[in-house]
């Protein structure tokens, strides 16, 4: 499978929710839920690591139903926020603090849009 890109820069096809979905790993649901839960504070459910990539639409995508960078996204109409016209706001600027390799992918994307 090609390399996708989710809406903030993050590679949908390396993250571990996406790879349980697609695999239906049911072990890895369980370890991803453990280690997210700690990562970010807040208990997360093996059953709720379910996600086939923040761009597809009209399925359960986990945490990506509520990701305020996605919304904004899908509000502009954009394919990611490489190809949108404020890039980079606020968010994905706060967004790049944590996850700067989101940023280099946003970037190429725009080298080559």
């Amino acid at each position: 499978m090609d390399k996708m890109i989710s809406m903030c820069g993050l590679v949908c096809t390396t993250c571990p929710a996406f790879e349980a979905t697609r695999d239906n790993d049911d072990a890895k649901r369980k370890a991803t839920a453990a280690e997210w839960s700690k990562a970010f504070g807040k208990t997360i459910k093996p059953e709720d690591v379910n996600c086939v990539g923040c761009l597809a639409t009209g399925v359960h995508i986990s945490y990506c139903e509520v990701c305020e960078i996605r919304k904004c996204g899908n509000g502009k109409g954009v394919k990611n926020c490489g190809y949108c016209a404020d890039y980079a706001c606020e968010k994905l600027t706060k967004f790049f603090e944590m996850a700067p390799q989101a940023k280099e992918n946003l970037e190429e994307v725009r080298k080559h849009r």
